[in-house]
């Protein structure tokens, strides 16, 4: 398997034993993916399902966490960012055809786990839209004991108005051939690039805020912009289907801040209500990127999912699973 660059050095620690590769998927879209494994201590493999916009190296951090209570990890590269290919002419627009390619891309990276014989039982940590993307994998069947969702995107974040105009506008632009335009209001600047720590949106954390302005600054290859229209109008139809699915037998916790500016706190919770077990945890003062958060929400964060994990990794198949402190 081709090793693939994985750039450490602006990262923040991680574990020992961190590679990264390229990986083919069925519709031959290359895509990059990180591991983080030592087989003989480990007990458990935490899938990470990463944001749009983010790379593998945001996950080193985790990846440490998680290391050190005995758990590999893998993260991947979405296709049409990171150092995957990218989709679209213009690389800086975040753009997919159908929002279920992903899941194309949830196959191989499940290969590479199968391949490197990453230990059972697996999790899944699905963050923003990889919340979506792993809510989807799990209905379709992902071999998983547990799923916990990070500020997961069941709903993009707009007000009902906002959101009748957002699907006019995106299914306008797909009969007249301008899907492939930035939604309103975004551009080609990486939103890291163009706010400040005070009134970003994603962390209140200093050092981490500043560790993703500096990756792209290093490594603008990294960076990707706004989202296409044909993206949202993908994007609109998936969060939808998702709300109206049955939720899975599998136990479930979502989590994310009270300052929550991205996706839909109300639409979290009405998931989780209608999970049977699933629990909904919200984090006061913190902000979209729990896990690259402040130490206290960030920690909290953590021993939420290590104990989630725990729970169903020693719960037999079938047997009830105790629910998880729930938040207010």
């Amino acid at each position: 398997m081709e090793r693939a660059p994985f750039y450490t050095d602006e990262a923040p620690p991680g574990p020992q034993g961190g590679r990264a590769f390229w990986l083919n998927t069925r519709d031959r879209v290359r895509i990059r993916a990180a591991c983080w494994s030592n087989a003989d201590t480990m007990r458990g493999t935490v899938l990470c399902f990463p944001g749009r916009t983010e790379y593998v190296e945001k996950y080193t951090g985790p990846a440490a966490v998680f290391a050190q209570a005995g758990l590999a990890s893998l993260a991947v590269d979405w296709r049409g960012q990171g150092l995957a290919d990218r989709l679209h002419a213009d690389h800086l627009l975040g753009h997919v055809p159908r929002f279920q390619d992903y899941q194309k891309d949830v196959a191989a990276i499940c290969a590479l786990a199968e391949a490197e014989e990453l230990p059972g039982p697996w999790f899944v940590l699905g963050h923003s839209m990889g919340g979506a993307i792993a809510l989807r994998a799990v209905l379709e069947g992902l071999p998983v004991a547990a799923a916990v969702f990070s500020a997961p995107m069941f709903s993009i974040q707009m007000t009902p108005a906002l959101r009748a105009v957002a699907w006019s506008l995106t299914w306008g632009s797909r009969q007249l051939g301008l899907d492939g335009n930035y939604a309103p209001s975004t551009g080609r600047e990486p939103y890291v690039l163009t706010t400040t720590l005070a009134e970003n949106r994603l962390s209140s954390d200093k050092t981490l805020f500043g560790f993703m302005q500096d990756m792209l600054r290093a490594h603008p290859d990294l960076g990707l912009g706004g989202p296409s229209l044909r993206w949202l109008h993908e994007a609109l139809k998936e969060c939808r289907m998702l709300m109206e699915a049955r939720a899975p037998d599998l136990p479930a916790m979502t989590f994310a801040g009270s300052e929550e500016a991205i996706v839909d706190l109300d639409a979290m919770r009405t998931r989780m209500e209608s999970w049977p077990g699933g629990t909904f945890r919200l984090i006061q003062d913190a902000r979209h990127e729990v896990l690259l958060e402040a130490p206290e929400y960030r920690d909290a964060a953590f021993s939420a999912i290590l104990s989630h994990f725990d729970q169903a990794r020693l719960t037999p198949p079938g047997a009830p699973v105790g629910a998880a402190p729930q938040g207010t």
